[in-house]
């Protein structure tokens, strides 16, 4: 007799497949470059998913082996043109900051330029420089102490530390300048007019042969601060200068009096006080060039060159010469420089046959600061037939740079006008 069976267990129900929207990706780690590679598991062994655990992925060689075996190729950026503009650093394009050196500072004994009023003062060449200029704005009254005007504005300065150099290159003397920016400054209310004439270089060139012709005396002037002796007609107000703040008051700004150097009215308001003087002498403006001056009394005649601050007069006879001199030194303080020599960068040389005028040291600062000092001379400096395009050729690294020189080569045509289609 057959004992009953126990009832069957329940099967369970089948797993149903899993579906997926997309199939299966698979993604592989690839093994580093290396004398012998890794092999890589099948794609079918992974291509299904399966309920053991996945396999552990290959091991990747040490650090040591995988750099001594590997070769770095750098990923090529491809930039979006949507966005092309030619981001460059100064750093990567080669504009650094150039060195407080110069070729003058190379001399024994010749102190280099000073990068901050720190320095300077340490320096007694500089420091003795800076306490002329000082003491030169306070003999003129160049400024009043006031408290700092409500919601006005104040013009900051900087000092500029410069070697005065004789025609030969030499060192003259060192010359330390207050100088205000001018850029801060708010127009029509700290300025309004700024134009100042400038004597023209064919004026130039015209007074010094006539005077060569006639065997007159040609005398340059130079004047101490000139821009200190116009009288502003604008309230300006500034920053004290750094390094000879009032201890007592150094909360308190300069209420100007007189201008300074970095006010863009300065060259307008000295011209105007200079050329008011030279009216009361008896001068006359022609309409031609505003900036030379003549003289007429009798059988006397005068010429008086002015270049902002840059002085040449000339006279039918020296105790003309030395009446009209005497004259302007009770008004300014001015410096009688004796015989011609230097003016405007152009250096004068008598000859028996006239005067010869060259810019041999000027040429020579322009070709060392542009880096061409080893450059081979060329008869024609310019292609005449070719056609420049503001699109043609890249940029300059340095506009800045490239605009200083360029305005450099224009004083280079006084003496040589047949570079001025070149530059």
């Amino acid at each position: 007799m057959e004992a009953p069976s126990s009832p069957a267990a329940p099967r369970a129900a089948p797993v149903p497949p899993l579906r997926y929207a997309q199939p299966v990706r698979v993604y592989q780690r690839r093994a580093a470059v290396s004398s012998a590679p890794a092999p890589s598991p099948p794609v079918s062994s992974v291509s299904a998913p399966s309920s053991s655990p996945p396999a552990e992925p290959p091991r990747r060689p040490h650090l040591a082996s995988r750099v001594a075996s590997t070769v770095y190729h750098p990923p090529v950026l491809e930039r979006d043109p949507r966005h092309l503009h030619p981001m460059v650093t100064r750093r990567a394009a080669g504009v650094l900051r150039p060195a407080a050196l110069s070729a003058i500072a190379a001399e024994p004994g010749i102190s280099p330029v000073p990068s901050s009023v720190r320095d300077a003062m340490a320096e007694p060449h500089w420091h003795r420089a800076m306490e002329e200029e000082y003491a030169a704005l306070l003999a003129n009254q160049t400024w009043d102490l006031v408290p700092p005007p409500p919601g006005g504005n104040v013009v900051t300065g900087k000092w500029i530390w410069t070697h005065k150099r004789r025609a030969d290159g030499t060192l003259d003397r060192y010359k330390a300048r207050w100088v205000l920016r001018g850029f801060t400054q708010r127009p029509g209310v700290d300025y309004d007019e700024t134009f100042s004439p400038v004597v023209k270089p064919a004026t130039v060139r015209t007074i010094l042969s006539l005077a060569l012709s006639r065997s007159w005396p040609v005398h340059p002037l130079d004047v101490k601060n000139a821009f200190l002796h116009g009288t502003l007609s604008e309230t300006v107000y500034c920053s004290q200068p750094a390094g000879f703040v009032d201890p007592a008051r150094p909360e308190m700004v300069c209420r100007l009096n007189k201008s300074l150097y970095g006010l863009k009215q300065a060259p307008r308001v000295w011209y105007s006080r200079f050329a008011t003087f030279l009216v009361t002498l008896g001068f006359t403006e022609p309409k031609s060039d505003t900036s030379l001056f003549v003289y007429r009394h009798g059988d006397e005649t005068a010429y008086l060159l002015l270049y902002v601050d840059d002085i040449v007069l000339t006279a039918s006879s020296q105790h003309l010469l030395q009446r009209i001199i005497t004259s302007l030194q009770q008004e300014f303080a001015m410096k009688d420089l004796g015989v011609l020599h230097h003016f405007l960068g152009v250096t004068v040389e008598p000859r028996s046959s006239g005067l010869l005028l060259h810019q041999r040291q000027d040429t020579l600062d322009i070709l060392e600061r542009a880096g061409m000092t080893a450059c081979n001379p060329c008869s024609t400096p310019v292609d005449t037939q070719t056609k420049l395009s503001e699109d043609a050729g890249p940029p300059v690294a340095d506009p800045t740079a490239y605009r200083s020189l360029a305005g450099a080569l224009q004083y280079l045509t006084f003496i040589r006008p047949d570079i001025t289609y070149a530059v």
